[in-house]
């Protein structure tokens, strides 16, 4: 395999055809993907997971996945925090 010279890219056309109209058709039923959860979400009959997963995809959808990181400040400035894990004795 030869490497590429500078400023080419390994794929000059993009995604292949097909998956490109893979990508166009599922988009073409984004509203009624969103209706569906909705509906999942709002319905009382449906089970607690079922409804839990749906709100999760709609919120995602709307305000994207939330990060996994969390940050800590030290309001004291300059000491590093300490976790202390202690376990709990049974009486």
């Amino acid at each position: 395999m030869k490497p590429f010279k500078k400023g080419q890219s390994g794929n000059p056309t993009g995604l292949p055809k097909d998956i490109r109209e893979v990508i166009a058709l599922a988009r073409s039923h984004t509203t009624t993907a969103i209706e569906a959860l909705a509906e999942i979400a709002g319905k009382a009959s449906a089970t607690e997971s079922a409804r839990v997963s749906a709100a999760n995809a709609l919120l995602d959808r709307a305000w994207g996945k939330p990060k996994d990181t969390v940050a800590l400040e030290n309001a004291e400035g300059g000491q590093p925090f300490q976790i202390v894990i202690r376990k709990l004795s049974d009486g």
